[in-house]
């Protein structure tokens, strides 16, 4: 059994066959994500009727929050065009469609075929442009009352010191992401220009300063994790995203493990891949799909 995936970001979507192993059983393609509603909904309809014969459904990962029905969005993101929400991906095709957000997608291939495989509970951060989260418990997707578990907004601070993406103020996301790096950057060396890519090769080259904010941050995920791991009390928490590649798992391990009160937990860097969110997304759908034959 094989069902399309399709990875729906702010600037580019993916897409491609996958099987009840997780395995990615065609080419993916990609395709720039348009701005607005009917060029969007034109693209998904096309993208499906390539493959509507040779798949038995749709299975779609995506920014922004989701029903606990698979339904439909209910919480979309700042990158993603305004009418984004009430898009009715039912109504593009005649196959049945299984929509989740796309960390947590990305949480569930781990859990299944990756680094949190053979778990329980686990926690997943995307470290990227942005910070998302995907939280498993006794072998669950943890979606709360309505779907939108596992954001990752929770205070770092109490003193306004940064506005994070959401409005709010001083949020993991505004510490822990690629923003909230280059932010750390700039208030450290009060260079405007700064970049990631200027932090992660100078800190590689040794230079002091940049070692120092790279420091920073990693402390930054590092007490996240021990609030999430206090909470959740997981066998491990796995890294993944753009950024995670740059971090010294041992280094945060070893901090979380001295200092959290729950039992040790293992860090560990995502496996599953860079299509994981449309993985995920698969696999989950593909039990959903399976029950209703």
């Amino acid at each position: 059994m094989e069902v399309l995936g399709i990875d729906i970001g702010g600037t580019k979507i993916y897409c491609a066959k996958v099987n009840e192993h997780g395995q990615i059983v065609s080419d993916v393609q990609k395709y720039k994500t348009p701005q607005n509603k009917t060029e969007f909904e034109q693209l998904i309809k096309n993208i499906i009727k390539n493959y509507e014969k040779e798949v038995s459904g749709v299975a779609i990962a995506t920014a922004g929050s989701v029903s606990n029905n698979n339904d439909k969005i209910i919480g979309s993101t700042g990158n993603m065009f305004k009418e984004y929400p009430q898009t009715n991906f039912q109504s593009l095709t005649s196959m049945p469609v299984f929509i989740e957000n796309d960390a947590n997608s990305a949480a569930w291939a781990e859990y299944k075929i990756g680094a949190s495989k053979g778990t329980s509970v686990s926690v997943l951060l995307t470290l990227g442009t942005g910070v998302g989260g995907g939280i498993i418990i006794n072998n669950k997707l943890l979606k709360g009352k309505s779907g939108a578990a596992g954001e990752m907004h929770f205070k770092m601070r109490m003193d306004k010191h940064r506005k994070c993406t959401c409005g709010a103020y001083d949020c993991f996301e505004a510490y822990t992401s690629g923003k909230g790096l280059k932010r750390t950057a700039e208030e450290i060396t009060g260079r405007a220009d700064i970049t990631t890519y200027d932090v992660i090769g100078g800190a590689a080259s040794g230079d002091k300063k940049m070692l120092e904010i790279l420091d920073i941050w990693e402390n930054a995920i590092a007490d996240g994790v021990i609030g999430l791991a206090n909470l959740f009390d997981p066998d491990c928490v796995v890294l993944s995203g753009s950024l995670a590649e740059y971090v010294n798992t041992d280094k945060i391990e070893k901090r979380v493990n001295s200092e959290i009160v729950t039992q040790p937990t293992v860090i560990k860097k995502a496996s599953a891949g860079n299509y994981a969110g449309m993985i995920g997304a698969s696999l989950l759908a593909l039990e959903v799909f399976s029950g209703q034959s």
